[in-house]
């Protein structure tokens, strides 16, 4: 059996699936995203979503689903599945489906009497064009299928309404058409391998509810123009393919494009090589260079995000060269911040001035250097030096070097830290002063560039900044979450890890084991480390309601689980081969979410109490990244 395999109890249990969405990208930007039973219940959901710059700056839905149709007899049976306003399901396609399966690409086998049909999905790499096949499995007497495209032609931030200013007009192509509701929107083209039957017949379809926007407190009714539809025989054993793109194809040459797409990918047959898959597809490969977006389905390249993931999306699983290609342009990037043209040249790495992010592309490039340390100096010494010269000459918008060699920031007026949460534009959580990951950042930062430079120019540096961090952060148990005059926060927060985890720690071996304990005793879960410990008044465990309640939970109790990453290096560190149980304990835990939300990968973050219910990002680069960092380390323990 597949290790990405569903049955028919769970799929026609609509409150089970609904729940479970799947996404494929083509490493550019665009996607394909939806439930299991191809019922959208996301905005962002939808058969083809792209990047389009001529456009705006979001990505767009342009064909937001497909109906399928099977014909017997005069007799008709839609497979699809929507659900309407007050939640009503129409049609109810999910009644037919016997099977999803997601190995090497995703596969649903319908059964309907006599038609068993099969439709299989892939994303072209690096073009913004998703192919459908379908094969008719088994049928006993002439069967036609008929293909009903809804078309939405909108940011995925807003939702498509029934207007007079669409333009419901289609032009016909080589076994298809082509449309274009709106300017400046470029013409989508739907195309199929053989020759179809299309009926222009425009209407506009309204009242689709989206339930998971319903849940965040969001608008959530959208209505969707459908043009006509396609009609066309299927014998016994054909496959046909459909495809919808941002230019016209060659129908003939659909069944080589998926050939040769399908024999690149990778079979999804345990954890790690589902998460594999998953960390390939946060690659945004454009003309600008090679990024990282944060997640699914909303993030963009955000500096911190790319930075804390680029080890675990690349060189866990062996991608050496894509790792040198996003350090590349995360390089030019930075180099435009640090020279002053970041408010001339618009980057495309979000967040590049927060006072840590600099600091986690360094220890990007440490995890490089584990294997390949000669490469690594050739490549990044002189961005690292030119990285800690420039906040060593108080030239950080956002940074001031204290005489104590601690590094101090004002997070009072805006966040400082991915803990970033805001209401009427001021900090939920106003971390200030002296932060302890930013400081156990910098120690490392610039341990790491003392280790390769051959002048030992940082060695005083050093000492003096591992002496001030366990003066300012050591309570005696563990270490405050910042400090700022003489202020000192006390509240229990998984942020003291990085002072353990980091590969140059300012921390003595006791103090290391402490701080592990605590967050063992107090943060820990099966899904990782929760933001704040439930002893603090603060605590809020559950991420619901509107947006408000949501960004005021967010950060005080919800499950991180790209922390994971920290806490396991570092309880690795401290316990070595005695804690390899443990982990993989944990790992059992991050096991479990594979088959529970979007299948294959991992959510953003989870309640904070049992039952750890995933919420934000379907499908979100830290965590994935820093997972797949656990399971090398594993392997190397």
């Amino acid at each position: 059996m597949d290790y990405l395999n569903f049955d028919r109890t769970t799929l026609v249990n609509l409150e089970k699936s609904l729940t479970k969405e799947m996404l494929r990208t083509n490493r550019s930007g665009a996607y394909n995203s939806t439930t299991i039973v191809d019922c959208n219940t996301r905005k962002y959901h939808g058969q083809l979503v792209v990047p389009l710059p001529e456009v705006g700056e979001d990505n767009y839905v342009l064909l937001s689903s497909l109906d399928e149709t099977i014909i017997q007899h005069n007799a008709e049976f839609n497979l699809a599945v929507h659900q309407y306003k007050g939640g009503q399901i129409s049609p109810n396609g999910h009644k037919y489906i016997r099977e999803f399966t997601c190995n090497v690409i995703s596969k649903t086998v319908y059964r309907v009497g006599g038609v068993i049909i099969s439709k299989e999905r892939l994303m072209i790499k690096n073009t913004p064009r998703i192919i459908t096949k379908y094969t008719l499995l088994d049928a006993h007497s002439a069967t036609t299928i008929r293909f009903k495209p809804f078309l939405a032609f909108r940011s995925v931030h807003t939702l498509s309404r029934e207007n007079s200013d669409v333009n419901t007009s289609c032009d016909e192509v080589n076994n298809g058409i082509r449309c274009k509701l709106y300017e400046p929107f470029p013409y989508l083209y739907m195309q199929f391998s053989k020759k179809a039957e299309y009926v222009h017949n425009p209407y506009w379809y309204n009242g689709f509810e989206y339930g998971k926007e319903q849940e965040r407190g969001y608008d959530y009714l959208e209505d969707l123009l459908v043009p006509g539809w396609f009609e066309m025989p299927i014998k016994k054993g054909e496959s046909i393919y459909f495809t919808a793109g941002l230019d016209e194809m060659q129908p003939r040459t659909l069944k080589s494009l998926w050939d040769k797409e399908l024999a690149q990918r990778n079979p999804r047959t345990d954890m790690f090589n589902c998460l594999k898959n998953a960390a390939r597809q946060f690659a945004k490969k454009q003309a600008e260079g090679t990024f990282l977006l944060a997640g699914y389905p909303w993030f963009k390249a955000r500096a911190r995000d790319e930075f804390i993931s680029l080890p675990g999306a690349t060189l866990s699983i062996g991608d050496i060269d894509i790792f040198k290609e996003i350090a590349s342009s995360a390089m030019r990037e930075i180099n435009d911040f640090i020279e002053g043209q970041s408010t001339l040249l618009k980057g495309q790495i979000e967040e590049l001035d927060a006072p840590d992010a600099m600091l986690w592309f360094i220890w990007a490039v440490q995890q490089y250097a584990i294997e390949n340390r000669a490469d690594a100096i050739a490549s990044y010494k002189g961005i690292i030096v030119k990285i800690i010269d420039f906040i060593l000459n108080q030239k950080h918008p956002y940074i001031r070097l204290m005489d104590n060699g601690l590094l101090y920031v004002n997070g009072t007026i805006k966040p400082m830290t991915w803990m970033n949460a805001i209401e009427d534009d001021r900090p939920i959580t106003p971390r200030t002063g002296y932060i302890v990951e930013t400081n156990a950042l910098w120690y490392n930062a610039i341990c790491f560039a003392d280790s390769i430079s051959r002048s030992k120019k940082y060695e005083n540096l050093t000492e003096q900044v591992k002496n001030s961090f366990v003066e300012m952060f050591w309570n005696g148990i563990y270490l405050y979450d910042f400090v700022d005059g003489n202020y000192k926060d006390v509240e229990v927060r998984p942020n003291m890890i990085y002072a353990v985890s980091l590969p140059f720690s300012p921390l003595d071996k006791f103090q290391q084991k402490s701080v592990i304990d605590i967050c063992t005793k107090e943060l820990l879960t099966t899904k990782g480390l929760r933001s704040l410990s439930p002893k603090s008044g603060g605590y809020r465990p559950n991420y619901v309601g509107g947006m408000k309640e949501r960004n005021r939970n967010y950060h005080n109790g919800p499950v991180w689980p790209f922390l994971t990453g920290a806490y396991c290096e570092a309880y690795l560190k401290v316990y070595k081969n005695s804690g390899v149980s443990f982990v993989e304990r944990q790992m059992i835990g991050m096991e479990a979410e594979m088959k529970k939300l979007c299948i294959g990968t991992l959510s953003e973050l989870y309640d904070g109490n049992p039952p750890y219910k995933g919420h934000g990002a379907m499908s979100y680069a830290p965590t994935v990244a820093e997972i797949l960092r656990t399971l090398v380390l594993l392997r190397s323990n």
